[in-house]
């Protein structure tokens, strides 16, 4: 099926093939555990009836327009969720653009709104406590009521609990700020990750004996400075990396104006300046700090090292 896999905005979503719709409508960054089960309700019932999963989602986040002094500050870009929500099952995702007029649509003109856009709309599929409309005054009941007049199935995936509290984004936000890693990649289903490409730095790394890959990556949501185990991966390559990764402003040489990412691989390193990569946050070593000097930060660095690779099963 020849289908654009990533469509920006409602007007956009013409030439869909004739067969039922199943969407799953909702933010979803992140594209947790929680997100997901909504994808693979609507999946599940477009394999059954021969119909086509897509995915509604928005951007940017209703945060930006409401509070713009204090938006929620996001797990991904738009591009990397739609990449997941495709990975997830979605045969297309179409990311419809928050405006001041889209936000003005009253809850009871929501379903005929996007079944304009999509008229072989079967059914919605959305997370229990998912909210839509002017002043957020649409609910699921509301949204039942609805269907039933336009002839619309609505399905709710109810919750997912890990460690007995409900996965959420907000969850997800949190256990990242405060650098707890392992959780966040627990209630994500998949390790947390930056991608960019190596940049030549300035070599200090190097003249301690630890050389580091200089990443460029400036996430909305930025996770707790310090130094993590991680794994590193090149476009190219197939297996990846044991590495101990440092994010921060790296108080001890130059207390950088805005946060760095960098990489110091364990053992042969095949990447080098020029290179895309992905590097994967598994666990979380310690809080950056500032060290008397470049004879400490060394000493400290080789026990980062140590333990890494500890972690990381070297």
């Amino acid at each position: 099926m020849n289908l654009p896999a990533d469509i920006q905005g409602l007007a956009r979503a013409a030439g869909l093939p004739a067969r039922p719709l199943h969407l799953a409508v909702g933010i979803f960054d992140g594209v947790h555990l929680g997100h997901r089960s909504v994808v693979d309700a609507a999946s599940a019932a477009a394999a059954a009836d021969g119909g086509l999963a897509g995915v509604l989602t928005f951007w940017p986040h209703p945060s930006r327009l409401f509070r713009p002094q204090d938006p929620v500050k996001l797990i991904q870009t738009a591009e990397i969720k739609a990449r997941h929500l495709l990975a997830a099952g979605a045969a297309f995702v179409v990311s419809e653009p928050f405006t001041p007029e889209f936000a003005a649509i009253e809850a009871e003109e929501f379903l005929p709104h996007v079944r304009r856009s999509l008229p072989t709309l079967a059914a919605l599929y959305i997370g229990e406590n998912w909210r839509f409309g002017r002043g957020r005054r649409g609910d699921l009941a509301l949204l039942r009521s609805e269907g039933r007049t336009h002839g619309i199935a609505v399905v709710s995936a109810p919750r997912i609990n890990l460690a007995g509290e409900p996965i959420s984004s907000t969850r997800i936000r949190a256990a990242l700020a405060s650098g707890r890693i392992e959780e966040a990649n627990a209630l994500l289903g998949y390790a947390y990750y930056a991608e960019g490409k190596i940049t030549p730095g300035k070599q200090l790394g190097r003249t301690i004996g630890f050389p580091t890959l200089n990443i460029p990556w400036q996430p909305d949501l930025r996770p707790a400075y310090g130094v993590y185990a991680v794994k590193v991966r090149g476009s190219r390559m197939t297996a990846a990396l044991p590495a101990v990764a440092n994010y921060g402003v790296r108080p001890t040489v130059e207390q950088s104006p805005e946060p760095r990412l960098e990489v110091h691989v364990i053992g042969d390193c095949v990447l080098g300046a020029g290179d895309t990569v992905t590097v994967e946050w598994l666990h979380f070593l310690r809080p950056e700090i500032k060290f008397a000097g470049l004879a400490e930060l060394r000493a400290q660095i080789d026990r980062d090292r140590a333990q890494a690779a500890t972690v990381l099963g070297v």
